[in-house]
Parts: C-alpha cells; structure tokens; sequence
C-alpha cells in the first residue's frame, strides 16, 4: 500500500472536456492534517498521535525522541499523570479511551533500559545564561528545554537533591526512585549546571539573579499548607500531610499512634493515607466528596481501599476534643449543584452527626505558594504570583511557572508550563540578538478531529490493555511500584488501537475507493482532480484517520 500508485490514465490521455464531472460538484474534498483531541488535552501539548504511530511501527527510539521535543519525563509522566489526553480519546466513543499514560511509560521504561541519550545541544545564534530557581517538574523542564536550544542553565535548588514535588510529595511505590533519577540525571547530563542546597529568599536574591543572567525562571512551588479552622495545628496529634509524606520519603515516618486520620479527597490525601497505612498504621480517610466524585484519580482510591483504608466519603469535620481519646465531631454533607471548579458550597445533612476516636490527624487540603519568599515588586494575582499567557511576570526579565503561579496542581501541567516559559525566553533572547525566530512548526489550522470524521469499520471493537498491579498483601511489604507496565506484546496491541486521528496513515483507501478515479498518491500526500472529482464524499468516508476532510466549493 505504501507504494505510489500509478496516474489514472484518464488524467493523461487528452480526454475531451464532456466527460469531466468537476463541474458537477459543490464540495471537495482536501488531503489534511488536523490535531487530535487528546492532543489538544495533554498538559505538555505533546504529539500524541505521531509517538504512538512510531510505537506501533516499531520504531520505539523514533516515539521516544518525538516524546522528547515537549516532556523530559515519559517514564514519570506515564506514571503519574492525570491523563486527560484520555478523557478526550475519540477511541472513548467506540469501545474504550486508548491506554495513552501505559504507552508513554512503556516507551519511556525503553529508553532507560536501553540507555539512549538525550541529544547534544543544537549550536543556538544568540545563546544566553538563565537562571532557573526550583528544582522540581517545572523548573526541570525549563531547564531541559532552555538547554536542548542551546542556552547556558544554572539551576538553584533549596532542597540537597532535585525533584521538588516528584521527590518529596508522590511516594515510591507510584514513583520508583530508580525512575525518577535517572530522567533527572539525562537532564542534568545535558550540561545543565546544578546548585543543590542553594535557596533563593527575598526580592534581593532575586534581583542578583536577574541582574547577572540574561533572564530568569522561577519555579518554587506551593509549600505553604492551607489549614482548617477546626484544627490547632499546634498540637502534637497533628501533622500537616506534605510534612509526613517529605519525611516519609526520606525513610523517616514520624510515629503517629495507631489509629490516623487523613483529611482530604485529592491524590495528596490518597498518597498521605498509603504511605501512613505502609508505615503500620490503621487510617481513615475522611472526605468532603462522595467516592466517584473525589479529586483522585479513580485508580489510586481503588487501590487505597484495597489496602485497608477505611474511607469516610461525603462528610467534614466539625470540632475536636481532647479527652481520654482525641474525639473528631463529623457530619454528612452535600455539594449544592451549579458551584464552578474550585469552588464549592455544602449543605450539612440534619441529624448526620457522629463521631471518629483516633490518635493523630493529617492534612492534605491543598498548599498555596509562599510568595513573600520573592519579596513585593513583583505583581501578584490573589494567592498566585502573576504572570501572562507564557509565563512572563511583571518583570520583563523574569518568568514564573509551576504551582507558584497556577492553580493546575499536577505534574504535567508544571512540564508544560516550563515548556511555554522557555519558548518564550528563546524568543526574547533571539529579539534581543536580532536573531530571527526558531524555525517551529506552525500550528494546524484544522478543528480537531470528531469522531464523526473517523471510518469506525476499519476499527473493530478491542477492549483496553488491562492495568496489571501487585496484589495488597504483596505491596504492603515494601516501597516497590503498585502498578505495572505493560509488555512488548501488550504495549504493541494497544498502539494498534489507536486511531490516528488527523494523521495519516497512507493506507490508500481514498484512492482505492474514489469512483472517478481522482485522489492519487503524491509522495506523502494525495492530491485531488477537480476536473473529475464530482464531491460525492466517499473518500472522505473511507478515510480510517479523519485524514480528508470536505470544504463547500464557493466559486
């Protein structure tokens, strides 16, 4: 099918203008390359359709590069992120959302067992110095992105290792340490300049900073713990989650008693709640929402409960007394409909009440970012620090990304946001130099690509790659990863599901199946006769991908 197939000889062969049938025709159809929806949902932007097509043709290293070009972290991200690239799957509609997260990490667990590099630095025509402050998701990724264009990084990290959030607040057995720094370590390998144990405090650090680099990004996170009202945080039977969890990842739990209370509904709360059951402890996680409308993803709640974690769903916490036993006064509430994201307003149900006997109680409610730490000059936007859509602060020469400036709490909307912050200083720099602007690709014009525009006979119905995990006794022994990845086998079978939505193929259907005998392969690509394409559509509706598209002829 891939070879370029022969020119229908009624296009040649001088034949009279009475039996072309263009002028039959009110719409014609186009050869395109439109963006996917889960393109359009993925948090780095990354190209979700190319990689996986190379995954499926074999070429494992072609999908890593391709991967490469927006996120430093496909073993990470394949398993931690939040995945809305799935949620948007046109796959969805017909069976099952492809398993996009598994492949990313199958791919990415390639590359580490095989070793490959990141490629050297591209010689840059207006190379400047940048400081990058934080080392966690966002700072790493800036970093990454600013030295593959071939700038100079110095990176200034409080903590002694870098991580940020990855290191001190996801736990090893979603995240294995071996994972984590060997992807950090191809970032650092590339020549980034490291400074561990080097915190920048105060407007004056940041302004040496600003005055001895050619601009600087700011990433330092949200590490302030919001509080509740109900609790004295002073007092010895509370701990703040992301304390316990930093400790805890450090080979240090604090001993808590034996019986713990988790507060909260998000993935922080859940990894709170794990990480304290691993540690020997009988907990109960209490939360504001009901079980299926909880933060988490679906996966770690699951998992949670398979593990013994008794959850409290759609209740607060009232008051606390101190008696013989450390009393929690609850009650069962309900979500009034209509409130936007991130907002919320609750009825407590009458005659709910109860209470819960425990030893300690941990938090994980949600941090804000500790903007004092950069001092006033620069504007701020409510608890957030300001800054626009690609990340520029008030200050000209600095940027900002990561939790410090967004309310978007995951991973890899933090990698994107580094992402975008180093474009933009390339772009800057390169104005500064009177460089000309690097050579990206324009984005399509195209909308995104329904399911309407995908030929589904060509797709029989396929169940998703099952998400294999070490059963709960197993993995309540040890540190060692929950869920598993998938084999060549299963990885290759779920490449093969993908639809491919707005890109090609070159499977040839359209010119197989065109009446007139007017689409004709042309190197990689199809080009219509209009002198014979009468617009009937056919190609259009054979097309497996959402490759051909009609446009309404308006001469």
């Amino acid at each position: 099918m891939n070879a370029v197939l022969p020119v229908p000889a009624i296009w040649t062969t001088g034949t009279t203008e009475g039996i072309h049938t263009g002028t039959w025709r009110a719409a014609t159809p186009r050869h395109i390359v439109a963006p996917s929806p889960c393109h359009q949902a993925c948090p780095v932007g990354g190209e979700i359709a190319t990689w996986i097509g190379q995954a499926r043709n074999g070429d494992t290293h072609g999908a890593w590069l391709t991967l490469l070009k927006h996120n430093p972290f496909p073993s990470i991200a394949g398993r931690i992120c939040h995945h809305p690239c799935e949620a948007a799957c046109n796959r969805g509609g017909h069976d099952e959302a492809l398993s996009i997260c598994r492949l990313e990490r199958y791919v990415g667990d390639q590359a580490l067992e095989q070793g490959w590099a990141v490629p050297a630095p591209a010689a840059h025509p207006a190379a400047g110095h940048v400081a990058v402050v934080g080392g966690g998701p966002a700072g790493l990724s800036a970093a990454y992105q600013l030295r593959r264009m071939g700038h100079r990084v110095s990176l200034y990290e409080a903590s002694e290792e870098l991580g940020g959030v990855m290191r001190y607040g996801i736990p090893a057995y979603r995240l294995s340490r071996s994972v984590l720094d060997a992807e950090i370590a191809r970032i650092v390998a590339s020549g980034v300049e490291v400074h561990c144990g080097h915190a920048v405090v105060g407007a004056e650090a940041l302004e040496r900073l600003a005055a001895t680099h050619d601009a600087v990004f700011v990433a330092l996170g949200a590490q302030q713990p919001k509080a509740l009202p109900q609790i004295d945080a002073t007092r010895p039977w509370f701990m703040d989650g992301a304390r316990y969890l930093a400790a805890s990842a450090r080979g240090e739990p604090p001993p808590l008693g034996a019986r713990v209370l988790v507060v909260g509904g998000g993935s922080a709360a859940i990894d709170v709640a794990r990480s304290a059951r691993r540690a020997g402890h009988a907990v109960t996680l209490l939360a504001l929402e009901r079980e299926k409308q909880m933060p988490a993803q679906r996966d770690e709640v699951v998992e949670a409960l398979e593990e013994g974690i008794t959850l409290v769903d759609g209740a607060m916490l009232r008051s606390v007394s101190e008696g013989a036993a450390l009393t929690l006064h609850c009650q069962r509430v309900e979500f009034l409909p209509g409130a936007e994201r991130g907002r919320f307003e609750l009825r407590p149900l009458q005659g709910s009440e109860f209470t819960l006997e425990v030893d300690a109680v941990l938090t994980a409610i949600g941090q804000d970012p500790r903007l004092d730490d950069l001092g006033a000059a620069l504007r701020r936007s409510g608890p957030l620090l300001w800054m626009d859509a690609q990340g520029q602060t008030s200050d000209a020469r600095i940027w900002a990304g990561g939790d410090l400036a967004s309310m978007a709490r995951f991973v890899t909307e933090a990698v994107g946001m580094g992402e975008r912050a180093a474009r933009a200083i390339d772009r800057r720099l390169r104005e500064r130099a009177g460089v000309g602007p690097a050579a990206d690709a324009a984005p399509s014009s195209e909308p995104v690509v329904p399911l309407s525009a995908i030929s589904l006979h060509y797709h029989p119905q396929q169940a998703r790659a099952a998400s294999p995990r070490r059963p709960a006794a197993e993995r309540m022994a040890d540190q060692d990863e929950v869920q598993l990845g998938l084999d060549v086998a299963k990885a290759l079978a779920e490449a093969q599901r993908c639809f491919s939505c707005g890109s090609c193929i070159h499977c040839d259907q359209c010119v197989i199946y065109c009446p007139d005998l007017a689409v004709q392969r042309i190197g990689e690509g199809y080009r219509v006769n209009t002198d014979y394409c009468k617009g009937c559509g056919v190609c259009v509706r054979e097309c497996p991908t959402g490759s051909m598209a009609m446009s309404e002829d308006t001469k």
